[in-house]
C-alpha cells in the first residue's frame, strides 16, 4: 500500500471541531506501510491538550479499517501556540506582530449575512471610539476571506502596499483608511484573478498575514474571516491566539442554526466567544413602520444556545449597502445616523469586555 492509499483512507479523520480533514489542512508529514504496521506522522499547533489525544484515536481507528494492518505507530509534533506573560495575546509568538493588544475574529457560519460590511463598519467605529481616547491609528483590519476578499472595495482601497526589507525578513506595509489599517488578499492579486489553492497554501498565506505585516501599535485587529469552518479558520487559530470571536446572523433559523454550529467550532478550538451581533434585523419604512424581513429572534436564540450575548441588531439600511459599494462606511459618512451609532455601542461593549478579560488574566 502507498502512502497516498494511506492519506486517502486518512481523508475520513476530520480536525477536531472542523468539518475539513486532517489530509486537506496538510497536517500528514508522512505515512507508510511496512509489516502489517501502519505508521503515520502529524505535525499540529494547538494548546488544547484534547486535540492530540482525540487525533490519536481517530488516526488509530481508520489505520486499523485498512485490510492487512495489525498495528499502528502515530507520532504527533505538537508545536504550542506561544502567547506573552504580559501585554496583548499576540506578543511573543514567534515571527508575529509584538504590540497588537487584542485580536478578534468576525466570523458567521455561512456567507450572505453580510459579515464583511459588520467587519469594516466595527472596525472604523472601533478607531472612532479610541480615536476619542487620544488613541488614533490603532486599529487593524485583516481580510482573510481569500477566495472573495471584499473589504478592499468597501474600504474605498486600491493599488499594492509597499514592501519594507528584502528576502525572508521583508514585511508588508497595511494600507490604511478611515483610520483603520487594512491588509486583504485583494491588494495582492488582480481583480479578474480566482484564487484556486488547496488548503496548506491558504495556512501559508494566512500566516504571512499575521507574521509579515508590519502592524505597529495597535489596540484592536479585527480579522474578518470567510463563512464556514475550514481552512482559514484552522490557521487562524494555530497562529494568532484570538481574544474572542463575534459571531454575525440573520434572524432567520437558516442563518442562526448555522452560526451556532460556527460558534461551537471556536468553543473547540478555545477561542472565546465575545457574543452575536444580528444583522439586517428589520428595516423601517417612510411611514416610520418596521418590518422584520427575515423573521424575528435568530440572534438572540444564538447567544442563548451558546451562552453569551447578544451584542447588538442592525437595521436593514440602504446606507449601509452603499457606503459598502463606494468605499465610504456609513460609520464615517453619517457618525450620528441610527447605523453608526449600534456600531460605536458594540465597539465600546466589545472594548470594555477586552479589558475585563486582560485585567482578570494579569490578577
Amino acid at each position: 500500500m502507498t502512502s497516498d492509499e494511506i492519506k486517502e483512507q486518512l481523508k475520513q479523520v476530520k480536525y477536531p471541531g472542523f468539518s475539513r480533514d486532517i489530509v486537506s489542512f496538510g497536517l500528514v508529514c508522512a505515512a507508510t506501510l511496512e509489516g502489517g504496521v501502519a505508521k503515520v506522522s502529524l505535525a499540529i499547533t494547538t494548546n488544547d491538550p484534547k486535540v492530540p489525544r482525540q487525533l490519536h484515536g481517530d488516526v488509530d481507528r481508520a489505520l486499523r479499517a485498512i485490510p492487512g494492518v495489525t498495528d499502528t505507530s502515530i507520532e504527533i509534533a505538537v508545536q504550542a501556540v506561544k502567547s506573552a506573560p504580559t501585554g496583548g495575546n499576540l506578543a511573543g509568538v514567534a515571527g508575529a506582530p509584538k504590540a497588537i493588544r487584542h485580536a478578534i475574529a468576525i466570523a458567521s457560519g455561512k456567507g450572505g449575512v453580510g459579515k464583511s460590511t459588520f467587519a469594516v463598519n466595527l472596525a472604523c467605529a472601533f478607531a472612532q471610539v479610541l480615536g476619542e481616547k487620544q488613541r488614533p491609528g490603532r486599529v487593524g483590519l485583516l481580510d482573510c476571506d481569500i477566495f472573495g476578499p471584499s473589504v478592499p472595495l468597501m474600504m474605498g482601497l486600491q493599488g499594492r502596499p509597499q514592501v519594507e526589507g528584502d528576502g525572508p525578513d521583508a514585511m508588508l506595509i497595511p494600507m490604511e483608511r478611515h483610520g483603520v489599517k487594512v491588509m486583504s488578499m485583494g491588494f495582492l492579486v488582480d481583480d479578474d484573478t480566482p484564487v484556486v489553492w488547496r488548503g496548506p497554501m491558504i495556512m501559508k498565506t494566512i500566516q504571512q498575514f499575521v507574521q509579515n505585516v508590519k502592524w505597529g501599535e495597535l489596540d484592536v485587529l479585527v480579522v474578518d474571516l470567510p463563512p464556514g469552518t475550514g481552512d482559514a479558520q484552522l490557521s487562524l487559530a494555530q497562529t494568532l491566539p484570538l481574544d474572542g470571536a463575534v459571531l454575525v446572523t440573520t434572524p432567520q433559523p437558516a442563518a442562526a442554526n448555522v452560526a451556532r454550529k460556527g460558534g461551537l467550532m471556536f468553543q473547540k478550538v478555545n477561542v472565546p466567544l465575545l457574543g452575536v451581533a444580528e444583522n439586517m434585523s428589520y428595516f423601517v419604512d417612510p411611514a416610520g413602520v418596521k418590518h422584520t424581513l427575515f423573521g424575528v429572534g435568530g440572534g438572540l436564540i444564538t447567544a442563548e444556545r451558546l451562552a453569551t450575548g447578544l451584542l447588538g441588531q442592525v437595521p436593514l439600511l440602504p446606507g449601509i449597502r452603499e457606503g459598502g459599494d463606494s468605499g465610504k462606511p456609513v460609520v464615517v459618512t453619517d457618525p450620528q445616523g441610527e447605523a453608526a451609532k449600534i456600531f460605536r455601542a458594540m465597539a465600546e461593549k466589545l472594548l470594555a469586555q477586552l479589558e475585563r478579560a486582560t485585567a482578570r488574566a494579569a490578577s
